[in-house]
């Protein structure tokens, strides 16, 4: 009997697919937390949870808030990578005073390089609020880069949130009411009367569970005011900065990814609204967070990851 040896070619492709495998285990991402330089200046970010499933990235809302009220989403790290990350200008992030920085554009580049420095493949996107206009943005610049979306109390137009803000804004007492409207036509923001009313409309569709006073205090040392008053406003329901006529809407419909979309009960993203929204992406899921305002993780967190849990596991599983 006569025993060959393995050709030359026959081992070279050994080696180069051992080598493509070994490169595929070093792409595991681990838990890791550090700062990434982008445009204008380094943005922090943190992984928790290791593995090879597709990594959820983070997008906070504001703009100018931080992934602090994300927190919660560490409980799905034994499942996947879970990726928070600090917009520019906000959280643990370098703050800037340069407003050219402050602009959606600046933004979606942003959330590219931290990708690319993480060199994540595709992403599951999870945005809140703000957030959820930065995936849309983004997911329309780079679709290969994006495996599903997860849109939460999600804000795609300017006229149309501000008419929803309007309608809640009549569900307070007439005194309220009529402080908001007078502080608005006068300007006058910094009035306590409008404070006032500003605190009262959030407790009912902002964040209906109040925080402890650690909570309130890191949140508030995280928050990026100068980005969210030039880009946005005053309040909630007080628009004036530079997203001032910001429309997407009618990009809706060229999302071709799974998505779900999540509102809270109160949230100022109305259940009405959201489900509008819903109707015009193909194939989009729909999940009502019970007793929940805006912040659905803080009020109802159990509730809301259990829907992005279904939601993940359902796009896996097909």
């Amino acid at each position: 009997m006569k025993f060959h040896q393995p050709s030359f070619s026959f081992l070279i492709i050994s080696i180069m697919l051992c080598l493509v495998s070994c490169a595929d285990k070093e792409k595991t991402l681990k838990p890791a937390e550090g700062k990434i330089e982008v445009t204008g200046g380094e943005v922090w970010y943190r992984i928790n949870g290791r593995g090879n499933k597709t990594p959820i990235l983070l997008l906070h809302g504001g703009p100018g808030s931080s992934s602090y009220g994300f927190e919660p989403v560490k409980k799905l790290s034994n499942e996947r990578p879970i990726v928070f990350y600090d917009q520019l200008g906000s959280g643990r992030s370098a703050r800037i005073t340069d407003t050219t920085l402050m602009t959606v554009e600046r933004y979606i580049e942003e959330v590219e390089q931290v990708k690319k420095e993480l060199d994540l493949e595709k992403v599951y996107l999870y945005g809140q609020s703000w957030g959820t206009a930065l995936s849309l943005e983004y997911y329309l610049k780079y679709p290969d880069h994006v495996k599903g979306i997860i849109f939460s109390s999600p804000y795609f137009s300017t006229k149309r949130w501000i008419k929803d803000a309007n309608e809640l804004v009549k569900t307070l007492p007439d005194s309220f009411q009529q402080v908001i409207r007078r502080n608005e036509k006068n300007k006058t923001f910094d009035n306590q009367e409008y404070k006032d009313a500003v605190s009262l409309f959030y407790s009912k569709f902002l964040r209906r569970k109040e925080r402890t006073a650690a909570q309130k205090d890191t949140a508030g040392k995280y928050f990026g005011t100068n980005v969210y008053e030039y880009m946005w406003g005053p309040s909630e329901f007080t628009a004036t900065g530079t997203l001032l006529n910001y429309d997407r809407i009618d990009q809706l419909s060229k999302v071709e990814v799974p998505v779900l979309f999540l509102t809270g009960e109160y949230d100022e993203a109305r259940p009405e609204t959201v489900k509008y929204y819903q109707d015009l992406v193909p194939n989009a899921r729909f999940v009502e967070i019970s007793n929940s305002g805006h912040a659905t993780l803080n009020d109802n967190p159990s509730e809301a990851l259990e829907a992005v849990r279904s939601f993940l596991d359902s796009i896996e599983t097909n």
